[in-house]
């Protein structure tokens, strides 16, 4: 399974997310993980900042390359699941510099574990695996052992 394509379009994408339709990041966001509350805050329409604990006005600059290499992880959490470490290598892979890319995944507010499920539930979709085989295959593609593991379990196996 090449993990490096992207199964849509930018535009797609862009369109999918200025009508509102829900994405995988939406859906990865929103799914509460085993301990959290199902009350939680709704997710704001800017990623990673959380209105309740904001300041009013945020000063901080961002370069142009941030913001795009943030959009370019928002569009791969749409199209494909990734671990936080797989998210960074692939806009690494794609020439932002290392630095910018951490920071880029660093604004999001992702559930890793929600994404693990995605993942695992796309390697079931093409291969059969045994329940320590995929959690191995989830570790190498970066995530932690916990979200593996959460991963595999939330796929069925």
């Amino acid at each position: 399974m090449n993990r490096f394509r992207i199964a849509f379009g930018a535009a797609v994408v862009a369109g999918l997310i200025a009508c509102g339709t829900p994405t995988r990041v939406d859906r990865a966001i929103d799914q509460p993980t085993v301990g959290q509350s199902t009350t939680a805050p709704a997710r704001t329409p800017t990623p990673g900042v959380d209105p309740t604990t904001a300041p009013a006005k945020i000063t901080k600059t961002v370069s142009v390359e941030q913001e795009n290499a943030t959009q370019a992880a928002i569009e791969y959490l749409d199209s494909q699941g990734f671990s936080r470490k797989g998210l960074i290598k692939q806009l690494v892979f794609e020439g932002y510099p290392e630095k910018v890319a951490t920071a880029a995944v660093g604004t999001l507010k992702v559930d890793w574990n929600a994404q693990a499920a995605i993942v695992a539930k796309d390697y079931l979709n093409g291969e059969a695996f045994s329940r320590k085989g995929l959690i191995g295959q989830l570790e190498f593609e970066g995530f932690t052992h916990d979200q593996a593991v959460y991963g595999v379990k939330a796929a069925g196996l």
